[in-house]
């Protein structure tokens, strides 16, 4: 049975969750004191899902407005795209809808959206209401969940309707991979051949 192979992107402001999503979904960790990604950085998922073998490629991408120019470097190709935001942060949420026009600009709409309002462990901090984030992700075709890295809440379920949605858009990435520059540091590659719910 051949390996589907998907891309997904993170983007969103520095110091949202990013990196810490990717590390809870992938190896099941969270660190609180998680450095901010310089430039970019992926692991690889391995699952198997609905009778298909499938690899993500999950991109973390730089959020600091200084790498913003190296973006479509990143997201070409990409299958998937992850738009993060801090439930506590509406300038965040902002960059988010600013994302997601670049990336239809870019890829069209063949491009499978997903939308995570990050940090819902810090609940009555919310500054971005639900029904505003999710009447917005309705709007652009995506889909919306509450996710806490931290409480390991609505990550795996995330990942999970992201690539249901990719293996029905019926794309499968390109192998060509992105530049990457010397300076990049690639974490390494886990697996769960067991079940589409990984990471505990």
């Amino acid at each position: 049975m051949a390996e589907k192979q998907f891309k997904i992107v993170l983007l969103g402001e520095g110091r949202v969750g990013k990196t810490s999503l990717v590390m809870r979904y992938c190896q099941n960790v969270f660190n609180d004191k998680q450095n901010s990604t310089v430039q970019a950085s992926f692991q690889n998922k391995r699952l198997n899902l609905d009778g298909h073998r499938i690899n993500l490629a999950v991109w973390d991408t730089a959020g600091q407005e200084r790498f913003h120019a190296l973006g479509p470097i990143y997201y070409r190709d990409a299958n998937g795209a992850l738009l993060v935001y801090d439930i506590t942060d509406n300038d965040s949420f902002v960059r988010v809808q600013n994302w997601v026009k670049e990336l239809r600009k870019m890829l069209g709409g063949d491009i499978v959206l997903a939308i995570a309002g990050n940090k819902s462990d810090l609940e009555r901090n919310r500054v971005v209401s639900q029904e505003r984030a999710e009447e917005y992700a309705a709007q652009v075709g995506a889909k919306h969940f509450n996710t806490s890295a931290k409480l390991s809440k609505g990550v795996n379920e995330l990942f999970l309707d992201l690539t249901q949605r990719m293996l029905a858009a019926g794309g499968v990435a390109t192998k060509r991979q992105p530049v990457v520059e010397p300076t990049l540091t690639f974490a390494s590659s886990t697996e769960n051949n067991s079940s589409g719910k990984c990471c505990g």
